[in-house]
Order: structure tokens, then sequence, then C-alpha cells
């Protein structure tokens, strides 16, 4: 049964926290099984690719949820929607980068979410490959986990001008038209333009590497888990028109370190 009073919806929240967190280090281990050995890999209708890592990964995740959570929804990539809940929907990609991970780079993760009435409440970036995490829950802050073992705040940078700013996006090859032409301008008037790393941009955002990353042609379960990460660090992440990112929200996604960046960001983008 869904919680009955903010009180309660905050206990299951609390609860969730430590137990995604080992339920994503888990499927790290799984993936790290398949990485850089010889794999079939499929084309999926949207043209990305996908393997058998990527689905037994979900597998574990849906498992690991049913067993705790079995009155959870599930959204993930590779199975789709279980469960009709609205109060609590978890959100995975078993493997966001598999471009990446099919081709030796050790820049991917995977994502673990869990949406409280349509909001994210819960973020997790795993890399696997890298024993790196960031793990927030709403109101609590971003934690970050190097691979020693160590944790620390995560924090974003201050950086409030795009001349001063770090910016990122996975590829150019994603933007079209009029909106590669604005990603282009981006690019040259950062103080820094790199290309590539998925995830694993939003958790260098949240702490305070990354200053803005813009990005286009995302679904849900690419994106839902880096709100808290990037919000509890202190950033703002919306989409292209400023809105709050949801399960509805169109796969463009604006990611900045500032309110201030932001706004420079969503202006060029609208120019």
């Amino acid at each position: 049964m869904p919680p009955n009073t903010p009180q309660d919806a905050e206990e299951c929240l609390a609860e969730t926290t430590d137990f995604a967190a080992e339920l994503a280090q888990r499927a790290g281990r799984l993936a790290l099984q398949y990485f850089r050995q010889r794999l079939d890999i499929e084309v999926k209708g949207d043209d990305s690719p996908v393997t058998i890592a990527d689905r037994a990964v979900e597998r574990l995740l849906r498992t690991g949820i049913r067993e705790r959570f079995p009155e959870h929804a599930i959204l993930g990539e590779e199975f789709g929607q279980t469960g009709s809940n609205e109060a609590f929907t978890w959100v995975l990609d078993p493997i966001d980068g598999t471009r990446s991970f099919i081709t030796g780079w050790p820049i991917w993760g995977t994502l673990v979410s869990l949406l409280h009435n349509g909001r994210p409440e819960l973020g997790i970036i795993e890399m696997p490959a890298l024993s790196e995490r960031w793990i927030a829950e709403r109101t609590r802050g971003t934690r970050f986990e190097n691979a020693s073992g160590a944790t620390s705040r995560a924090v974003t940078s201050g950086t409030r001008t795009l001349a001063e700013a770090r910016f990122y996006t996975t590829s150019l090859l994603f933007f079209e038209g009029e909106a590669r032409q604005r990603i282009e301008g981006i690019a040259r008037a950062a103080h820094t333009a790199r290309f590539g790393g998925d995830c694993y941009i939003y958790g260098l955002l949240a702490s305070g590497h990354v200053d803005l990353v813009i990005e286009n042609r995302l679904m849900p379960y690419d994106f839902l888990a880096t709100v808290p990460v990037v919000e509890e660090a202190g950033g703002i992440i919306t989409d292209w028109s400023g809105r709050t990112l949801d399960a509805e929200s169109d796969g463009r996604v604006v990611a900045a370190a500032t309110p201030e960046l932001h706004a420079i960001a969503l202006k060029m983008l609208s120019a």
C-alpha cells in the first residue's frame, strides 16, 4: 500500500536510499562481467545498440526492487513499464552509454531513480568501471564516493559566465539544424568544450568539475536519476524551456552549476 501521510512517504524514501545504492553496485558488478567481452550487438528501433548485458542488468535491478517493494511500479529502458503505482515508480537505465560500453570505454553507468508522485526524489549514478558513484536524496544533498571508498559532499562550482564555463555534451551528432548551430555557438563561447560522457558528465557537474551540460534526444531513464544529483549539489537542471523535468519531458536537457549560467544557456538555446 502507498504511504498515507507525508511522514510515511518520507520514511519510505529514506528506507530506499541504502537499498538502492547497494542494488546499483550489485548491478554494476554484473555489468562488469560483460565489459570488454565479445558480445552480440542488436540495434533497436531508435537506432541505439543493446546487448545481453543491458538486459541482464535490468533484470537484476527489477528482481531486487520487486522483492523489496512489490507494490512499486518500474520503468526501465529494456523492458518498459510494469505496475501502475501512482505514488512510487522506479526508473532504470541498466547501462547508460551502451556505445561506450561496447567500444571498451569505461565512461558508462547504471542509473537508478525513484519517483514519488512523478517527482524524482532519489537518484544514483553508478560508474562500475571507475568504482565511483553519486547518490542524492531530496533535501539531503548529494554525496560522492570515490574508488577508495571515501565519501564527500558534492557541490557545484560557482561559475556564472559562459566565458568561464566548462561545457559538455555527449555528441554533436545528436543535434540538427538550428539546434546544432546553437550548440556549436555555446561550445565556441565556453572556456572549455568537451564531448562524450553520457551520465558521467552530470556527476562531474555535481562535483564542480563541469559547469554546463546540454543534451538532446534523451529518454526519461537517461535523465531522471540525474535530477536529484544535480539539484541537491546546488545546480539547476531543466528542459530547454526552463521547465521541470519529469517522465513526460521532451528529452532536451540543460544542467548548469548556477542559476546565472543556466539563464545564459536557455537564452542562447532559444535565440
